[in-house]
């Protein structure tokens, strides 16, 4: 299973964009768009920071976490993980985040993902693996986070392409995928359990 750390065709801005609001996530851009029938329409996208999460593996288990947040209705299943400050470098964000949600650290880190979700959000969402993971402190949790977390084996961790609450919607395909792709599935678990 190759790793796939390549944009294939990241949004981005035209020249002519301009911001007209910054909030504390997300900045609009709009400009104005010539049209096949050389009208003109506004349009506009959205820009965010960019997103670092982590599937550690601990032993023969993934680690994953169960989540509430202010803003979420329900409890919901996660990778741990957030946003990148202001020019941190993803993998730095990646450590961190495993660090403060988790109490972990990792000495063997795999950039196995870059993905742009979103047509009209500049963001992209680096997936790291994190091997041979290690308990270093106690969580340190943001005041709008409690977080559970939980230890969990390979075939558990396909089956989150089941959960509604799962938050990485972006890997619940592959998930998917590597349950019912004998070949496809032996290769996810080696590059996981190397």
């Amino acid at each position: 299973m190759a790793n796939n750390v390549i944009k294939a065709n990241p949004p981005k801005l035209p020249q002519n964009a301009k911001q007209v609001f910054k909030g504390q996530i997300f900045e609009t851009w709009q400009w104005e768009q010539t049209m096949y029938d050389s009208s003109t329409k506004t349009f506009e996208m959205l820009k965010r920071p960019d997103t670092a999460q982590v599937i550690p593996i601990v032993g023969d288990k993934i680690l994953i976490q169960i989540q509430e947040q202010p803003t979420k209705p329900k409890p919901f299943t996660s990778l741990p993980g957030g946003r990148c400050d202001k020019n941190e470098d993803p993998l730095i964000a990646a450590k961190r985040e495993l660090l403060e949600e988790t109490g972990y650290i990792s000495d063997n880190w795999v950039l196995w993902k870059k993905q742009d979700p979103v047509s009209k959000i500049i963001w992209t969402v680096y997936t790291y693996i994190a091997r041979n993971c290690t308990q270093k402190q106690r969580p340190k949790l943001d005041a709008g986070e409690k977080i559970t977390t939980k230890l969990i084996s390979f075939d558990d961790f396909l089956m989150l392409s089941e959960d509604p609450s799962f938050y990485e919607k972006e890997l619940a395909g592959i998930l998917m995928r590597a349950r019912f792709d004998k070949k496809f599935k032996q290769e996810f678990y080696s590059l996981l359990f190397k």
